[in-house]
């Protein structure tokens, strides 16, 4: 008899990669309301840092500070609870005052954000961008009012416990 050529072992990864997909999927539809944002963002380049974290002229001034609330941890990711762009002048979402409370010498991390509305039954997510210390880190440019995202982090560790970043979002 023929045996199919996929090997055991593939298919158990593929397995994997779409309970995984499924889950932080199901993580992230968890974490807020799906409700639909006016227009499309742009991603900051990917490789933005700290460096060429200053937003565009004039528009660093139009935008509020918040922190935001840890909505969940999945798969080496923390996100937080669903947040959207108040009417405003502000067209960028960015981050600043990282730091890392159990470590206070590591001041940086990775972070991306994922939009609303699903698309194909995920989040529509920017390029992830390195931002540290207490300097404004743009995450995405022309952001319309009334944007429906979560911003996420990239965990370094998750024993004894999953580290939390503490972080301003500016939008």
């Amino acid at each position: 008899m023929n045996q199919p050529s996929t090997s055991r072992n593939r298919h158990f990864s593929a397995v994997a990669r779409v309970t995984a997909t499924m889950a932080l999927t199901g993580a992230l539809a968890v974490a807020g309301t799906l409700l639909a944002m006016t227009g499309p963002a742009t991603a900051a380049p990917a490789n933005s840092t700290a460096t060429s974290a200053n937003p565009a002229a004039g528009n660093a001034d139009r935008c509020v500070a918040i922190r935001p609330e840890s909505g969940f941890y999945a798969g080496g990711r923390v996100g937080t609870e669903e947040l959207t762009t108040p009417t405003s002048r502000c067209t960028t979402i960015s981050v600043s005052n990282v730091r890392d409370p159990a470590n206070p010498t590591d001041r940086c991390q990775t972070f991306r954000l994922g939009f609303w509305p699903l698309v194909d039954g995920s989040l529509t997510y920017t390029e992830p961008v390195t931002a540290c210390g207490q300097q404004r880190t743009v995450l995405a440019r022309n952001v319309p009012d009334a944007a429906h995202y979560i911003v996420i982090y990239d965990v370094d560790y998750i024993d004894p416990v999953i580290q939390t970043v503490e972080f301003r979002v500016w939008h």
